[in-house]
């Protein structure tokens, strides 16, 4: 009798840990995790003291109040400048994401792969050069051997 034999939880959890999906998301989480603190640092240290030169750094202080009085803990306050501090944060993450890591990056590969293409059309001609020498050889020794029977 032939026993189905279940794989054993271990090693289920290491044929888990073994895919390569898996492998490359663990690789791209901790390259995220370092790109973050990059990003960070760029809004953080340049754009952040630059929006804060024309206005101010924390939006969190500016409020609305939709109850009659507004002290401390007291009534309903709406904290519109967080929500709009948090809003410039995500635009400004992006625009450094987009403009110093993104753009260069597609254009570098654009670049690439133009090269790539250039490549394949300069072989791509040389294969048409020579498939035609190779025709005119092929139409010679024809046209030589239809002029050899003419003589004979």
């Amino acid at each position: 009798m032939s026993e189905n034999k279940e794989p054993s939880i271990w090693e289920g959890f290491r044929a888990f840990l073994m895919r390569g999906n898996v492998v490359d998301l663990a690789v791209a989480v901790v390259i995220g995790a370092a790109f973050t603190n990059i990003v960070n640092a760029v809004v953080k240290g340049i754009i952040n003291p630059i929006v804060g030169a024309i206005g101010t750094k924390n939006l969190d202080h500016y409020s609305s109040c939709l109850s009659s009085t507004c002290q401390g803990e007291e009534g309903i306050q709406i904290l519109w400048g967080s929500v709009l501090g948090a809003a410039l944060s995500f635009v400004i993450t992006a625009a450094v994401v987009y403009f110093l890591m993104v753009l260069p990056m597609a254009k570098y590969l654009a670049r690439l792969e133009a090269r790539r293409k250039a490549k394949e059309g300069a072989q791509e001609v040389i294969e048409v050069t020579e498939l035609e020498v190779l025709k005119d050889i092929r139409d010679e020794l024809v046209a030589q051997r239809g002029a050899g029977n003419d003589r004979q």
